[in-house]
């Protein structure tokens, strides 16, 4: 099974820069979108219908903001928007489906990058999200929680770590939150595979980022340590454009 996650940065951008025809060639089982901007009104759904895919949203209640989606060719046993917090859940930032054998989270974390109120708002989010999976393993004990985190765990994962130590999406704080969410009970799936540097997720459109590959790993497949063995592969798949981040990949074996 292949599960993809990416931050589009807006569905409808994507759309026109032939993502389908991407989709369709990379065929994953289940792909988690965050960012779209869009409620499922706004654009025809039946494309992705039309190659194979359910597809599945929650909107923020704030047309064009935020928001998450997921397509996946194996059907839901069962679909919840939200963690049952209205503060939260307003903004459209998580979807879970649960499957025969996991549950899966695609959730798109706030980032704190536009000052206190939004820093604070991210952090009340890291500690609900760590309450909502702990309660939810008590019924759901395998679970994959993918998307964008909005933070860099550790050095290897941003650019120019020593630059970095008061900014937003690489504060300790953050970071530190990451350790204890994985000491919990998950694997980061990526470094189950790479343990090399200057392997990155998003880049900023300023100043050519990209193309100097001055990056930030921020999207993750957080595995729980119950189905790590059945990881097959882990991958961040670079070279795809139709957004300021790129896909995200595993192979589990389910």
């Amino acid at each position: 099974m292949k599960i993809i996650s990416y931050n589009v940065n807006g569905i409808r951008a994507a759309l026109k820069k032939d993502f389908i025809k991407w989709l369709q060639k990379e065929n994953p089982d289940i792909i988690c979108i965050q960012e779209t901007k869009a409620h499922k009104e706004q654009l025809d759904t039946t494309v992705f219908n039309e190659i194979g895919y359910q597809d599945f949203w929650f909107s923020a209640e704030k047309k064009g903001y935020s928001s998450v989606a997921v397509f996946t060719k194996i059907k839901p046993e069962n679909v919840i928007n939200g963690i049952d917090n209205p503060k939260f859940d307003s903004e459209g930032r998580l979807i879970r489906l649960d499957f025969k054998n996991f549950t899966l989270l695609n959730s798109y974390f706030p980032s704190g990058t536009t000052g206190t109120i939004r820093q604070d708002y991210k952090m009340e989010y890291l500690a609900e999200i760590q309450k909502y999976v702990d309660e939810l393993k008590k019924t759901q004990p395998n679970i994959i929680l993918c998307g964008d985190y909005n933070i860099c765990h550790m050095p290897i994962d941003i650019n120019h770590p020593e630059r970095h130590k008061k900014t937003s999406g690489f504060l300790p704080e953050e970071r530190l939150w990451v350790t204890k969410f994985l000491e919990s009970g998950f694997v980061d799936s990526f470094r189950k595979f790479n343990s090399g540097a200057e392997r990155y997720s998003w880049w900023s459109y300023r100043q050519g980022s990209r193309s100097r590959n001055v990056g930030w790993r921020i999207d993750y497949h957080m595995v729980s340590t119950s189905i790590a063995d059945k990881l097959t592969n882990a991958d961040i798949l670079a070279d795809v454009v139709h957004s300021d981040h790129c896909p995200v990949t595993i192979e589990i074996d389910m």
